[in-house]
């Protein structure tokens, strides 16, 4: 299994990462002399090496539960936030006078490599990789600034002069960029070695089919539901690109290379994702080690009282009772009275994804004492992180171990970038959207998620029609595909980026007041003077914004604007061929 390896590399990645605030942030290079350098592969690997601390998150500061929080700090109806609310999910977003994301560091560096590694005088084998791997990163730093601001400038050549044309070059249709990024892919699929040729450590090829099959599958809904806005492209249904990805992510579970891990296990949903070696795991593609003394996060230190964050009803909501039915037509949903209830009879996910007083979530354990902390009651009474703003309180990527929440700066548990079962749900959903899904491809794809589980398999010949839809004009399979979308990478950063693509907002945003459990389950647990800070509905659920003047009638998400950021005002004053985007004044 590949890991990070999250050593710095000296005075070279210090000449490459450090940068002046001029034209595209220039990175010093020249304090690397090129007639000393570009002499071997080793410098190719020596120059890419950096790529891993500087294209891959870390997580390592405070507040932080790193990707388990994602859903609230993106903005999203999966999750929110108690410590605030997302005000770019509100609508009340300004176009900044420079920053907001606009940054070309790492893709001037990036091309640094891509226009040098001719120097190198070594067999084609020896040099492939690094290309490779200088292709995928440009593929994920162009398809990051893809999603942020749409169309954009094509730069594929490091800028070192003020009078580069690429300093004042128009931007183009967002299709455009999402060719360019797949043909990166296509390349890096070509150079880059298998995981089993690969060195630990570095990206590889079937890695790259996976975030092919992600940009692919993105901007093929992107273009398919946005068509006819201003924010669409015109001609375009997406499904040039809707192809691409039900191909790639096909091509990539026929090869057999990853499986699941902990099919049928206990509680094998929930320890997933709280190792701190994932060096052994057969879905896990990707992901940073921590190592305490050289890097280290916090995040247990937060999971464990609430990290501010809270699941939403609308996600519990969406779980399956474990007949296969929607809570809206199963005899065996229990109700909300309690989370115990709620989670009765529903999809064993929704236990390991929220905590519950049942005795088995446990808040610590292998403590020096021996003794260990059971889960009674979502943290009511605390402030700030030591808080839940919902009352259903994330367990999912929780480590009860002690050690990792003792002291600051102690955690260890891995922090996963890849994994094998967004590409089955990738496949899937081209394929629904393509109107070519079949029983063998949901067999192979969204069955092997459920079967996990030990939840029945999804039947396209059986689907059982919810009248709680959130999509009620698009087909059964792919309400159902998105249900399972948004159930098992829940709280992983993905839904942000769904609504997004999908063009949803003004189905789950517009309007939404985000709910919680039931708050009079907890007045015998919990202090009147906490408890009061919690406002309900008329069915007496938190509604933890209720008395927020901004969010009277609930969210204000622009769906004019809103699915873009702003280009700064300083780049639009130095560049005078560059737009904004849409509803931006």
């Amino acid at each position: 299994m590949k890991k990070l390896n999250i050593l710095f590399y000296g005075a070279l990645a210090l000449a490459l990462t450090s940068c002046k605030k001029d034209f595209l942030e220039r990175a010093p290079l020249s304090n690397v002399s090129d007639a000393e350098f570009w002499k071997s592969p080793n410098d190719l690997q020596l120059y890419c090496n950096n790529f891993y601390n500087t294209e891959f998150p870390s997580y390592t500061g405070y507040g932080t539960i790193g990707i388990y929080g994602l859903d609230a700090d993106q903005g999203s109806d999966n999750q929110i936030q108690g410590d605030g609310y997302n005000t770019t999910m509100n609508g009340e977003a300004v176009v900044p006078p420079s920053g907001g994301g606009w940054t070309w560091t790492s893709l001037r560096n990036i091309n640094y490599l891509l226009t040098h590694y001719s120097r190198v005088s070594a067999p084609w084998t020896s040099v492939a990789p690094y290309v490779g791997e200088a292709r995928f990163f440009r593929a994920q730093f162009y398809f990051n600034m893809l999603k942020t601001f749409g169309d954009l400038p094509w730069i594929n050549q490091p800028v070192l002069q003020l009078d580069d044309p690429a300093l004042y070059a128009a931007r183009v249709s967002r299709t455009i960029i999402a060719d360019s990024i797949i043909a990166d892919l296509d390349s890096a699929i070509s150079y880059l070695p298998a995981k089993s040729k690969a060195a630990t450590s570095r990206v590889y090829k079937e890695l790259a089919m996976a975030l092919a099959s992600r940009v692919a599958l993105y901007e093929g809904t992107w273009e398919k539901y946005h068509a006819g806005t201003p924010f669409g492209v015109a001609g375009s249904d997406g499904s040039k690109y809707l192809n691409k990805a039900a191909q790639v992510a096909g091509t990539l579970i026929d090869a057999g290379v990853f499986s699941l891990d902990n099919v049928g296990a206990a509680n094998g949903y929930w320890n997933l994702f709280n190792q701190t070696d994932f060096s052994s795991s057969k879905e896990v593609m990707f992901w940073r080690r921590y190592q305490v003394g050289i890097i280290t996060q916090n995040w247990a230190r937060y999971t464990l009282a609430g990290a501010a964050r809270g699941v939403t009803k609308d996600l519990v909501d969406s779980y399956l009772c474990v007949d296969g039915q929607p809570i809206s037509r199963s005899a065996l949903y229990k109700g909300d009275d309690s989370l115990t209830m709620v989670v009765t009879n529903r999809d064993p996910r929704l236990a390991q994804t929220i905590y519950v007083p049942d005795g088995k979530h446990i808040i610590t354990n292998n403590a020096p004492s021996g003794a260990v902390t059971l889960f009674t009651v979502p943290e009511l009474d605390g402030g700030g992180t030591a808080s839940c703003p919902t009352g259903y309180q994330t367990y999912k990527g929780h480590n009860p171990d002690y050690y990792q929440q003792y002291a600051q700066d102690v955690g260890i548990t891995g922090l996963i970038l890849y994994r094998y079962a967004e590409v089955l749900l990738n496949y899937a959903e081209a394929k629904a959207e393509l109107g070519t899904i079949s029983q063998a491809d949901l067999d192979k794809s969204i069955n092997k998620l459920r079967q996990r589980v030990a939840m029945p398999n999804l039947n396209l010949a059986g689907i059982i029609t919810d009248p709680k839809w959130t999509f009620p004009t698009l087909s059964g399979i792919i309400n159902e595909v998105r249900r399972e979308r948004r159930v098992e990478l829940a709280c992983e950063g993905f839904r942000h980026d769904d609504i997004n693509r999908w063009a949803a907002a003004d189905k789950v945003l517009v309007g939404w007041k985000p709910k919680g459990a039931k708050k009079a389950q907890f007045t015998t647990l919990a202090a009147a003077s906490a408890l009061a800070k919690y406002p309900v509905d008329a069915a007496g659920y938190i509604e933890i914004y209720q008395n927020i003047a901004p969010l009277a009638g609930g969210f204000h998400f622009n769906v004019n604007r809103d699915y873009l950021s702003p280009i700064p005002l300083d780049q639009l004053q130095l560049n005078k061929s560059l737009t904004q985007n849409p509803g931006w004044q």
